[in-house]
């Protein structure tokens, strides 16, 4: 079996997912908004927490997230700048945010976990901190701008429990305290069911969806998939050959996370914000469900270009 075919079938179960989400909130009258609440307020923290606690933080673990929220802030201010004023609603702002970042948590951490050993997932969910603060602070100005201040910004971040969880591991990290092997056994089995139930939001997202004309926006669409399935992976290639090259400032573990990062589907977060300021979420939503069934194909083939994980 070629190794394209091993990656595929092993992704596929994450698409089983989706559609079980679908079918849950169609048959089941699953609401998405408690599912989300799990996520957010209890399997999101614990995951987070505990993947920091077990890493083990030096300099360059450290920059990491930082020069990902760098690159991802820069994107969004660039696109912004060009493509702001294309459009006579925010949709410009909406694909500001979304070319800043991309489903790195409910699809990135499933891959995370089955592409990697448990030591280098931890440090993918470590990186993952650099789009939770992204999203939260320059993706959130550059979708929201004129509509929210900086104060209302901050305010945001901080009741964020993910955020909190990232801290306070943090802080025990650098303490020395570690997870009893007890306890981490019982952690780990979170990570397996944040994966679970965050493909299944992605399905029950789709329920309700029409792929109807006016939701059939070629600009938009044409854009952010240029910007996530071309620029994304060649801007993280041309990253990891400098550092190869001149650097040598990370390691091989390190340029997998990168480029597993650069390769998710466009954010489902870029609906959410899209409701929020009434930019007409369907179509937000029709381009995101279009990057998920790509990336079925795309993630495989990117994975076996690079070489394999």
């Amino acid at each position: 079996m070629s190794l394209f075919m091993i990656i595929l079938i092993k992704i596929l179960p994450l698409y089983i997912n989706v559609l079980l989400g679908y079918l849950s909130s169609k048959y089941l009258n699953v609401k998405r908004e408690s599912i989300a609440s799990l996520l957010i307020y209890i399997l999101g923290p614990i995951v987070v927490f505990s993947a920091v606690l077990s890493v083990k933080i030096d300099l360059t673990l450290a920059l990491l997230p930082i020069f990902l929220y760098i690159f991802c802030s820069l994107i969004a201010f660039l696109s912004l700048y060009i493509w702001g004023n294309k459009w006579n609603d925010p949709t410009g702002n909406i694909l500001a945010f979304s070319a800043g970042t991309g489903n790195t948590g409910y699809f990135g951490i499933p891959l995370a976990i089955i592409f990697f050993p448990p030591a280098l997932a931890d440090i993918y969910i470590f990186t993952v901190l650099a789009s939770l603060l992204y999203e939260s602070t320059s993706g959130f100005y550059v979708t929201a701008k004129g509509n929210f201040t900086v104060k209302q910004s901050l305010e945001k971040i901080s009741k964020l429990p993910i955020l909190h969880a990232f801290v306070l591991g943090l802080i025990l990290n650098l303490a020395g305290f570690q997870i009893p092997e007890v306890i981490s056994f019982y952690t780990a089995q979170f990570k397996g069911t944040y994966g679970i139930l965050g493909m299944m939001m992605l399905g029950m997202g789709l329920l309700g969806l029409k792929g109807s004309d006016d939701n059939w926006d070629k600009r938009f669409i044409g854009i952010t998939f240029v910007i996530k399935f071309i620029f994304w992976p060649l801007a993280m290639i041309f990253f990891i050959y400098l550092d190869k090259t001149f650097f040598n400032f990370l390691n091989e573990d390190l340029y997998k996370v990168l480029f597993l990062f650069a390769i998710v589907p466009l954010a489902g977060n870029s609906v959410t914000l899209a409701v929020l300021l009434n930019a007409k979420p369907e179509k937000t939503s029709l381009a995101v469900f279009l990057s998920t069934i790509i990336s079925i194909v795309f993630i495989p083939i990117s994975i076996y270009l690079y070489g394999g994980f």
